[in-house]
């Protein structure tokens, strides 16, 4: 099945190499050949966008939008193999040529489909004494292998193959364009290959309803050979090509939030020098939220289990209000449709019914969540969950995370989350890499400081100017620390400064507030409740980045900051350094000052301090919201989620990685 595309009406357009930034600095490690047969949807895709090709075949990536799956369901039928080809004729070449072909009696088998419609349902027109589903046929003479949908035939050996696709007939010459033609030529030169008559092919679009003939000429044979050699040639150079510049193609394609065509294309023409010079001009202009409080108010966009409570009913900013000023066409959705589930319950249980997952508590009461709008399920403490709720969420590439009771994270079960080997060794590469490491730490060490400054201006009281001053400081001697044991003394120092005015920002007054008084920063255990609800926010974050990092294909164990160390997610705590004051941070004042966590929902075991359940609930509900928080991107000036900014600063740090990028880009929140 051809990855199915939202802009079939594209043309393709030539590519200037004049506009294609820099070239990448080195070949990404790759561990063998490519392989020798090329299918045919492959041929289809390097003519269509090479970038598209290489990272769907020679890094395995894929990504589902409502365009692919639409397009799954145009050929549900078409995938159950079934019915047979005529025997070949006499004397027919094809020795040592592989073919696999289901050879049941077909149900259809004496019927032909209309000549406006593939579907063999519809009313007979004249009898056609072959036909066959899913035919699957290589060669390795043309270096070429093919699943077709459904081949038509006669006794004699003239056999039509048809392709089915979603979406429209465009009127262009050809009957289709030319990626897909090409496709289709692929097609009739396999089965002339197995020594069939195939003068033409077609293609059922399902939209219009109808079945278009491709008709196969001497130039588009050429066409498909080049194509199918230039596959093989894009993949053994081991180095990713260029994302496309201001591309219509880009719109609707599933795999543009891996690709990041235009995000990519603007870093490619930025230095590191550059990079920083943007960042601190968008940070210059006037702040779009007011303070954390205020960031936390509004619901989630979709909440099917009531996580964002009685707020929930109020309405969101519309997704074109959002896009004003936006210097970069954001390309990906602005907000994940899912949500994770938590479970804390102690001995709660989850099973499975249907396409549900089905929470019983120890009283017998029932929750449940749709595996469709569920993202990861993270269970607290002692939760149990069946053998077969699990494998779903594995088969369906859900996360399960399992947390302490007290919500420390300890890992995750996941099913095959990347198949991107290249970029696992060109993280393993990098963390050897001394100078990259220092470089990188850097980078996260400045935004963080300067997102912790950028807090106590938004939120603190009367923030003392020496400490601002302080902080300005530390930022900068960061920048340049000539080693990580070095940088980790300025980031202490920092820590220090920033948490002795964290009180500062906590609103309130009598008993209630002595109760969230701060005297620096302490944990495993912490000490008092506003420790307690920091720990909280930092294992949930460190949990999320693991999760993100994970279905990116980069290793959440080997880091570049923090070294590695056994079961410590090293990469998710250098990425979460510039998100701990704007994320984790923001929502701790922001439930401590709107109310959300009272004194009575902590408890205190000797010298610790914890919440307790109902307070747990409540402070993941605040924490969710803030994930979903719309928030401007510091580089590419459009608005995303939180929970997205993850995702895409991750794939960020990908594409620094495998040579694309020159350094990676900070989130400095102004």
């Amino acid at each position: 099945m051809a990855v199915e595309r939202a802009h079939e009406g594209v043309a393709e357009e030539p590519v200037d190499p004049l506009i294609r930034a820099k070239p990448l600095p080195r070949r990404l490690p790759v561990t063998g050949a490519p392989p020798e047969l090329v299918p045919a949807r492959m041929i289809n895709e390097v003519l269509y966008c090479e970038r598209l090709l290489y990272l769907e075949w020679a890094q395995g990536e894929f990504e589902d939008n409502v365009f692919t799956v639409e397009g799954r369901s145009v050929h549900r039928r078409a995938d159950v193999a079934g019915g047979e080809l005529p025997p070949r004729p006499s004397g027919a070449a094809g020795g040592g040529i592989e073919a696999e072909a289901a050879a049941p009696p077909s149900p259809t088998k004496g019927r032909r489909t209309s000549g406006k419609r593939a579907d063999a349902d519809d009313e007979a027109e004249e009898p056609a004494p072959y036909e066959a589903r899913s035919v699957w046929l290589s060669s390795e003479r043309l270096g070429i292998t093919a699943k077709i949908d459904v081949v038509e035939g006669d006794a004699s050996g003239r056999l039509v193959p048809i392709e089915y696709k979603r979406g429209r007939a465009p009127d262009v010459p050809g009957g289709a364009y030319l990626p897909e033609r090409a496709q289709l030529c692929a097609h009739v030169l396999l089965l002339r290959e197995h020594g069939y008559t195939c003068d033409e092919a077609a293609i059922y679009f399902a939209a219009s309803r109808r079945r278009v003939s491709i008709a196969i000429d001497d130039a588009l044979i050429a066409t498909t050979h080049a194509a199918a050699a230039r596959a093989r040639e894009v993949t053994a150079a081991a180095a990713i090509p260029p994302p496309l510049v201001d591309s219509p193609k880009c719109n609707g394609c599933s795999l543009v939030g891996i690709c990041l065509p235009d995000e990519t294309n603007l870093l490619r023409r930025l230095d590191g020098e550059e990079l920083d010079a943007a960042v601190e001009a968008e940070r210059g202009r006037p702040p779009v939220e007011a303070d954390g409080s205020e960031e936390l108010e509004g619901p989630l966009d979709v909440d099917p289990w009531g996580l964002a409570g009685a707020a929930g009913t109020e309405a969101r900013s519309e997704d074109a209000d959002e896009q004003a000023g936006a210097e970069l066409r954001r390309l990906h959705p602005a907000r994940d449709d899912k949500l994770p589930v938590y479970v804390q319950e102690q001995g709660a249980r989850i099973g499975l019914a249907g396409e549900r997952l089905v929470i019983t508590s120890r009283a017998g009461g029932h929750t449940e969540a749709r595996l469709s709008n569920t993202s990861q399920v993270a269970l607290l403490g002692n939760v149990q969950i069946s053998t077969q709720a699990m494998r779903a969420l594995l088969e369906r590439g859900i996360p399960l995370c399992f947390m302490t009771y007290g919500g420390y994270y300890l890992g995750r079960a996941t099913g095959i989350e990347s198949r991107n080997v290249e970029l696992r060794v060109a993280q393993h590469r990098a963390a050897a890499d001394e100078a990259f490491c220092l470089s990188f730490a850097r980078g996260v060490v400045v935004s963080k400081i300067r997102n912790a400054r950028t807090m106590l201006r938004r939120n603190h009281a009367a923030p003392e100017a020496a400490v601002l001053s302080e902080l300005d400081q530390l930022a900068r001697k960061a920048a340049g620390a000539p080693s990580l044991p070095s940088l980790l003394g300025i980031e202490g120092t920092a820590a220090r400064v920033y948490f002795g005015a964290f009180a500062g920002m906590l609103k309130g007054a009598g008993e209630a507030r002595g109760e969230f008084d701060l005297e620096g920063r302490n944990r495993r255990p912490p000490r008092d409740p506003v420790n307690a609800l920091l720990s909280l926010a930092y294992a949930l974050l460190a949990k999320d980045l693991a999760t993100t990092l994970g279905t990116v294909g980069l290793d959440p164990l080997l880091g570049f900051y923090h070294q590695p160390r056994f079961g410590r997610p090293a990469l998710a705590l250098d990425l979460m350094e510039e998100f701990r004051p704007i994320v984790a941070d923001s929502v701790v004042v922001a439930a401590i000052n709107n109310g959300v966590v009272a004194p009575d929902d902590f408890q205190r075991f000797g010298g610790a301090v914890a919440l307790r359940p109902a307070g747990r609930k409540k402070f993941l509900q605040a924490y969710e919201r803030r994930m979903d928080q719309l928030v401007t991107h510091p580089v590419f000036g459009y608005r995303i989620s939180y929970r997205r900014v993850l995702e895409v600063q991750a794939r960020l740090l990908a594409r620094v990685l495998l040579g694309e990028v020159e350094a990676y880009p900070p989130f400095r929140t102004r």
